[in-house]
């Protein structure tokens, strides 16, 4: 059996995933779409890029990794129907999602966690010295969030189910309540929460886009790391904290309840205890036997 995995080509999660599939499991993978016995619609958002009639002529697995209930409008309930017409099953990484999509369809659907990569997520060096190599402060009490949060028509507007807004107020909260609070920001589309830091007099660094073995070490410069989206199908960055001893405080969202204590999570993340989520069970190569089992229970 060959799968055929649907990228986002954005450079961010999806395209992280499909090379990590691929790598792994090269028996079951290929790039050639005509070669396909399964298509993996991984960037189910991008599915009428495939031809429709590939999708009619294979079996046809659909990842949701999250789905936004207040953008979830007539339009969207219209292309999720089209698409289902093409799907065979559904795979989700967590409970909340599956429970979104139950009614939505008489499909199969197949709850697989994330894996966990140890191989690129790694100790590189001691908390000093890269707070020294990245210019950060080495006594501050370092919060870290690395995703992308404004929508990107105006890259000012919150992107609310990711929770900016929520994280601001964290921040600036950490701030008042500890003199030496210093926010360590990646990814991209940060725009409105640095308006917010700058407003507030909140120190920061941004390193915009940074490739993988950069933001490795990152997360290593951390004190804690802050999760307050709304709606997630992860986040991945749970895991990623999970794999370099990152302590997280997190709202409950996506995979948050499978990784850490009842403790570590609140609406409210200034009323969660931190801890390093357990991801010993998702490392790679045990972590992705249950997308093989998937694929081939297809046949």
């Amino acid at each position: 059996m060959k799968v055929w995995v649907l990228r986002a080509n954005e450079n961010w999660i999806c395209d992280q995933l499909a090379d990590e599939w691929q790598s792994n499991n090269p028996d079951m993978s290929t790039s050639d779409l005509r070669r396909a016995d399964v298509v993996w619609l991984l960037a189910d958002w991008a599915w009428r890029q495939v031809p429709m009639e590939v999708l009619r002529s294979r079996k046809v697995v659909t990842t949701v990794h999250h789905i936004v209930p207040e953008k979830f409008d007539r339009a969207e309930k219209m292309d999720f129907a089209a698409r289902d017409a093409v799907t065979t099953l559904y795979h989700v990484y967590n409970q909340r999602t599956l429970d979104f999509i139950r009614p939505l369809t008489k499909k199969p659907i197949c709850l697989v966690p994330y894996w966990a990569n140890g191989n690129a997520w790694k100790k590189t060096s001691d908390k000093v010295e890269l707070r020294r190599q990245y210019g950060l402060p080495q006594t501050a009490y370092i919060v870290g969030s690395f995703q992308r949060d404004t929508e990107g028509h105006d890259l000012k507007s919150p992107k609310l189910e990711k929770g900016p807004d929520l994280l601001a107020d964290a921040m600036i909260a950490y701030h008042e309540r500890i003199d030496n609070v210093f926010v360590l920001l990646g990814g991209w589309r940060r725009q409105y929460i640095i308006g917010r830091l700058e407003a507030a007099g909140v120190p920061y660094t941004y390193f915009e886009r940074p490739p993988q073995v950069t933001l490795n070490d990152l997360y290593q410069t951390l004190d804690l790391y802050l999760v307050t989206a709304r709606h997630e199908g992860g986040p991945q960055a749970l895991i990623e904290c999970g794999l370099l001893r990152v302590p997280v405080a997190t709202r409950p969202v996506g995979i948050a309840e499978q990784l850490l204590p009842s403790s570590a999570i609140a609406d409210d993340v200034m009323f969660a205890t931190p801890s390093v989520p357990n991801v010993e069970s998702m490392k790679i190569p045990d972590g992705m036997l249950g997308y093989r089992k998937m694929f081939e229970e297809l046949k």
